[in-house]
């Protein structure tokens, strides 16, 4: 990748302000048209950019500056940046050695069972397939079906226990929690409701034993009334 100068216009607001190189120097250097250079330096463009110093950066040394000063024909060349970053490789699908691509389907199966919440999208990531074939082993319609045996990719080397944990850890976050099984403590303001309901009980109890002693008593002091009516008569 070819060295590009960082925040041209920035830079030629400093090299106009720092310098005496000329309008076609500063331009050249700054990829930008020697009028638009003038107007900078007449006060008419970039009021608000705050000159950045290239030799700071590393993209110009004062060394240059000083040969461009001495003769108005030489062109500023760009400094070689001290660090060099690499270029980010493009991702693609993961690639499988062929040793290891008839083992995939049982990888696939394995994911399948042992990991529902896994999205199509996560174990072609994980496996390097296609959503055709995880579909078809999903509903067994896989050529190879009868013979499929469900296997671990991690120990299958397809991909690593990191990888799998963190693609496990993504689809279940955001599966709502399981409901709680079995029996559970009933909250308390609806034990604090079933106890009046309790002592209502009770009372109600209470209120029949002490009518049935009544009805008992007023039978017993009938009894004598009724005799002593008899022997009268």
């Amino acid at each position: 990748m070819a060295n590009t100068l960082l925040m041209p216009k920035a830079t030629a607001v400093w090299l106009v302000d720092n310098t005496a190189l000329s309008f076609e120097q500063i331009a050249q250097f700054c990829g930008l048209h020697p009028l638009e250079v003038k107007a900078i330096a007449d006060g008419e463009s970039a009021q608000g950019i705050k000159g950045m110093d290239p030799i700071m950066t590393g993209q110009l040394t004062r060394e240059e500056i000083a040969r461009g000063e001495k003769d108005g024909n030489h062109r500023l060349k760009l400094s070689e940046p001290k660090v060099r970053v690499p270029e980010s490789k493009r991702k693609g699908p993961r690639y499988t050695p062929l040793s290891k691509r008839q083992d995939r389907p049982n990888a696939i199966l394995w994911l399948v069972r042992n990991h529902p919440e896994l999205k199509d999208a996560q174990i072609s990531r994980l496996v390097g397939t296609t959503k055709a074939t995880i579909e078809q082993i999903r509903e067994r319609k896989h050529w190879n079906s009868a013979s499929l045996q469900p296997m671990d990719p991690v120990t299958l080397g397809l991909c690593s226990q990191i990888d799998l944990d963190i693609e496990v850890q993504r689809a279940s976050s955001g599966r709502p929690a399981a409901a709680p099984t079995g029996d559970t403590l009933l909250p308390a303001s609806m034990t604090e409701r079933l106890e009046p309901k309790v002592e209502a009980v009770a009372d109600e109890d209470k209120e029949l034993d002490a009518n049935a002693v009544f009805a008992k008593l007023s039978a017993l002091k009938s009894k004598p009334e009724d005799e002593d009516e008899d022997e009268n008569r």
